[in-house]
């Protein structure tokens, strides 16, 4: 009997590294199952897998030609992830801020005290 995916959201997909190493293999582009297993060392049918957790929750769409199905990634579905992220850019951005004018005010000390 097949396992029914455990990956319900984006985020949960991503989760899995491997996951995350077929959306940056796949790039801006296209890729077929065989590029990727080439791209990222795993095999055919982890591939596979991994492509249809991904497509499940929308994060890669497949474009069919012939015998080939070419995947790409479904950038406004990352949408949440990148928003959620960014909350953490700005709040580290901040910190990193600061911690620049520490250095600087330490430093300009160190000057005069020479």
């Amino acid at each position: 009997m097949a396992r029914s995916p455990t990956t319900a959201d984006p985020f949960n997909a991503i989760a899995e590294s491997a996951r995350r190493e077929l959306l940056d293999a796949i790039g801006e582009g296209e890729a077929t199952v065989g590029e990727l297993v080439d791209r990222v060392g795993l095999t055919q049918p982890q591939v596979s897998k991994h492509l249809g957790v991904l497509r499940a929750v929308d994060l890669v769409l497949v474009r069919v030609e012939g015998r080939h199905r070419w995947y790409r990634v479904n950038a406004p579905a990352l949408k949440p992830i990148h928003d959620w992220v960014q909350s953490f850019e700005r709040a580290w951005n901040i910190r990193l801020d600061r911690l620049d004018d520490l250095l600087g005010e330490l430093q300009q000390e160190q000057e005069k005290g020479k």
